[in-house]
């Protein structure tokens, strides 16, 4: 599962035989959430939280929306579409 990048001690991934729509998941201390990424316009949405807290999510959610396009590429670099 390729890392997008990193933040805060989670990390963003992407899994190279997942299913649509793009969506990434965040995973770390234990936790994992998966966001829909809704490109190109966003913002993300959360899917599915496994532990965060609701607070954990908001910084979460924020720091996906500022690398939203990077996130998009990589996507459709991977699966071949958004």
């Amino acid at each position: 599962m390729p890392t997008i990048f990193r933040f805060s001690g989670l990390r963003v991934a992407i899994y190279p035989n997942d299913h649509r729509p793009a969506h990434v998941h965040v995973i770390g201390r234990g936790h994992e959430a998966i966001f829909e990424l809704n490109c190109p316009d966003g913002p993300a949405s959360l899917r599915e939280n496994f532990g965060f807290a609701q607070y954990e999510l908001g910084t979460i959610q924020k720091a996906l929306g500022e690398h939203r396009s990077q996130l998009c590429l990589a996507w459709k670099e991977i699966h071949g579409q958004v």
